[in-house]
Parts: structure tokens; sequence; C-alpha cells
């Protein structure tokens, strides 16, 4: 099983070698698009998808640590490349989560992470890439997050009220609406620290980077690391 590596990840790339699986990480890749396209650009989105193609079609899973990048892949290449190149990987791509619980199907972890943990379920990967239960939805719940953190020694792991309501960030919308979207980050990352945890996590870069920075500037004291880098720790 080849994997090719999305987007940078230290600790993604660690934790995948540890597990003893065949990870590379391609040199020159770029963006996959996705903030062209959701400002309106589509076409511009178009050379990424075919150089995303190129770069990553060798591979029998393209892995990626950020969710908005994997349903991008997912549920946009298809059509942004149709006619024009043959999409294979929107059906290799996934998302880190899902590939540790539902591919590799991991049941122990090394390390311990002694923290009190609250787990952010951001938009695209509870209703798109389905890593939790939405709770609009009358469905059994599940969280593969929580599955996986739960499996660090030490670790306490919570969800705040309204587990899976967005953070405000979207892409775009923090650009043309910033004074909502800042209101939104401000009331989940207070609904995080109702929690009493001492980090936020989660499986999306982007939402993480936007309540760390509503944090700083509001002197709210929580702090935030990817779901991986804790899965990673003490390994």
């Amino acid at each position: 099983m080849k994997i090719g590596l999305f987007i940078p990840c230290v600790a993604t790339y660690k934790l995948l070698k540890h597990l003893g699986l065949d990870v590379t990480y391609p040199l020159n890749q770029t963006c996959c698009g996705q903030p062209m396209a959701n400002a309106g650009f589509e076409s511009m989105a178009i050379p990424l998808a075919e150089k995303f193609e190129d770069k990553f079609k060798e591979f029998d899973y393209v892995v990626a640590p950020s969710v908005s990048c994997t349903a991008f892949v997912k549920i946009n290449y298809p059509r942004l490349l149709e006619g024009k190149k043959k999409c294979e990987t929107a059906e290799k791509c996934i998302d880190v989560i899902t590939f540790l619980h539902d591919v590799v199907k991991v049941k122990e972890l090394p390390g311990e992470f002694p923290h009190k943990v609250s787990v952010h379920n951001s938009c695209h990967g509870v209703r798109e890439l389905g890593l939790s239960s939405p709770s609009e939805m009358n469905v059994t719940k599940f969280n593969k997050i929580i599955d996986l953190l739960q499996l660090k020694k030490g670790i306490e792991v919570v969800e705040p009220e309204r587990p899976d309501e967005c953070c405000g960030f979207g892409g775009m919308f923090s650009i043309e609406e910033t004074d909502v979207c800042h209101r939104m980050g401000q009331d989940k990352v207070k609904r995080h620290i109702d929690t009493g945890a001492e980090y936020v996590t989660g499986p999306d870069c982007s939402c993480l980077m936007h309540m760390a920075g509503v944090a700083k500037k509001e002197g709210m004291p929580i702090q935030f690391k990817h779901a991986v880098e804790i899965l990673a720790a003490g390994i």
C-alpha cells in the first residue's frame, strides 16, 4: 500500500511511518484549489486539480490532515476535471482520521497525553466525510476522532455544547463576513472553554487556526492542537 501525503505535516508523516506504512511526501505540491473555487473562480482551480492528479495518481491512497481539502478533492475534482483529464485521485483521497480509523484500523497507540481535550467537529468532516454523526440527523451517535483519541493513555476527551456547530471560519466567509465570523468563533471557543478542557483539537487546520486566532485576540485561556499531533505524541 503506497501512501502519498498531501500537505506537509510532520506529525502525520511520523505517525504513519511508526505504523509501518509506506508513506511518501511528493515535492513541489501546491494548493488543492479550494480557495479559488470557493471565491467563484473555479477555472483557476482546474490547473491545480490537474497538477494534483499528476502528483498523486501513482499512490493507492492520498492522505491529508485537512478535512476541507480532502472534501474538496473528493467531491469537486470529478466535476472540475470532466472532459479534461481522467480523475483518479478523488476516490483515493482520504483524510487522516478516516484512514487511521477505517483503513488501518488502529487499535492501540504508544505514548500518553495527560490532558483534558475538547473535540471540535469541523463542518466538512461531519457532513461531507462522515467523521462523526451530525446532530440534526436521527442516527446512532459515533465519532471517529474520539475513538482514536481515547487510545492515548491519560487523555480525557470531552465535547462542547452544540458539538458540531460551525466555528465561523468558512473560508471566504471569514473575509466577506468578518464580524459574523469573529462572533461565531468567540461563541465556539467559549463553549470549548466551558468544558474545562486545556486543549481544543480536531481534524482540520483551518478551523483550529481560526479559533486559535480568536482565542489569542480575546485572551481566552485555551490551547489548540491538531488531532494527529496528539495521536503522535510520545512517538
